[in-house]
């Protein structure tokens, strides 16, 4: 049976970080298409004023619980849920596909940031094939969907921020086969290691978004007053919609 839960309108896979990779290793072997949509705060809200973006949402075969503002929002309605973000699919992903020797394809970033992160995987992903690589500085998809349905890959990260990763997805699943694809936003910078993880001790107490805003000021201005306005909502959906 599904579990779900609906957070102001947009369904969430109740789904453990292992059960996420189970059901994507499995659409590999059968070769079914997968959009997974790793949302936050920010993509719902951007979401609710975009109706090609809640489109795509809904109709993407699995949406995990990247943000903590959604793992609060779900913990409003008394569902205790981990987070399964797009780093970390990413990473568990990444090393699997070296060992079970699947073909990646990375779309997005900046080309020195995308040229950063290949070279580190490579280093830490023994037996990995980057089967495609592009930058995210493109605006004509279909060149790059071809490339990457020619590539042979089961496996792609975009990285291009929302909505434009989920749109390019979007148009990707209409031509591709049997991949997996995933939208990581901000994923190729952590990879790279030009931007570093919270320690554990912030993101045990949800508090990553502050580390990364410290860190990473210009953050601010996507933040505030994105988060306080989703909370506020979160609180009245809960009230509203019990599950």
């Amino acid at each position: 049976m599904e579990r779900k839960a609906n957070i102001q309108g947009f369904n969430v896979d109740l789904l453990s970080f292992d059960e996420v990779i189970k059901s994507l290793l499995c659409a590999i072997d059968d070769g079914k298409n997968i959009h997974v949509v790793t949302i936050n705060p920010e993509i719902i809200q951007n979401a609710k004023k975009n109706f090609e973006l809640r489109q795509i949402i809904n109709d993407a075969e699995m949406v995990t619980p990247d943000g903590v503002g959604i793992k609060i929002a779900l913990k409003m309605k008394g569902i205790n849920q981990e987070q399964v973000t797009g780093v970390d699919l990413s990473k568990k992903m990444l090393e699997i596909a070296g060992q079970d020797k699947f073909k990646v394809a990375l779309v997005g970033a900046k080309p020195e940031i995308l040229e950063l992160a290949v070279k580190n995987i490579k280093e830490k992903c023994e037996g990995i094939e980057i089967a495609y690589t592009h930058d995210g500085y493109f605006d004509d998809f279909e060149p790059i969907i071809k490339d990457i349905v020619n590539s042979g890959a089961k496996f792609l990260l975009c990285a291009m921020g929302s909505p434009k990763q989920e749109i390019f997805i979007s148009e990707l699943k209409k031509q591709a086969s049997g991949i997996v694809m995933i939208g990581v936003g901000g994923t190729f910078d952590v990879l790279s290691g030009k931007v570093q993880l919270a320690p554990d001790i912030y993101r045990k107490m949800g508090l990553e978004w502050l580390y990364r805003t410290v860190k990473q000021p210009e953050r601010f201005k996507r933040i505030f007053p994105t988060l306080p306005i989703f909370f506020f909502q979160s609180i009245i959906d809960s009230v509203i919609n019990k599950n």
